[in-house]
């Protein structure tokens, strides 16, 4: 059995993981895989930048997962509109097929699913995630 890794600051000792789904607007299979491959890249940016990181990330043609360890300054609504904000505009901006596919400037829903991870081992939801059915 792996102990789980802990962190700490001056007065914490905390480990936060979360599963974050994000669903493509109207549930379109508009992702590839190296869409997928991008947004990753992207996530694993953004987390640092919160003094997090990503423990992994996939997905399927009209969703993503990804697995976040953050500190327990970062205000989850925050991190996340951050992160659907950003990886939409990027994911846009590098792959044109996304702009045709939507007429506004959109790419994920409005809703998304963030769930603590403490209760399933982190092994299991690394796994889970791993599994997706990955477009080509």
């Amino acid at each position: 059995m792996r102990t789980q890794v802990l962190h700490a600051n001056n007065n914490a000792v905390f480990r936060i993981v979360y599963h974050l789904v994000l669903v493509t607007k109207y549930r379109r299979a508009v992702l590839t895989g190296p869409m997928l491959d991008r947004a990753r890249e992207i996530l694993t940016v953004l987390a640092v930048a919160w003094d997090g990181s990503l423990l992994e990330c996939s997905g399927e043609g009209d969703h993503l997962h990804a697995l976040l360890d953050m500190p327990p300054k970062v205000r989850p609504s925050d991190l996340v509109n951050n992160l659907k904000t950003v990886t939409s505009r990027r994911l846009r901006e590098e792959f044109p097929s996304l702009r045709a596919a939507y007429r506004k400037a959109v790419l994920w829903s409005p809703s998304y699913c963030l769930i603590s991870a403490g209760g399933a081992p982190i092994e299991i939801l690394r796994q889970y995630v791993e599994n997706q059915k990955r477009p080509a």
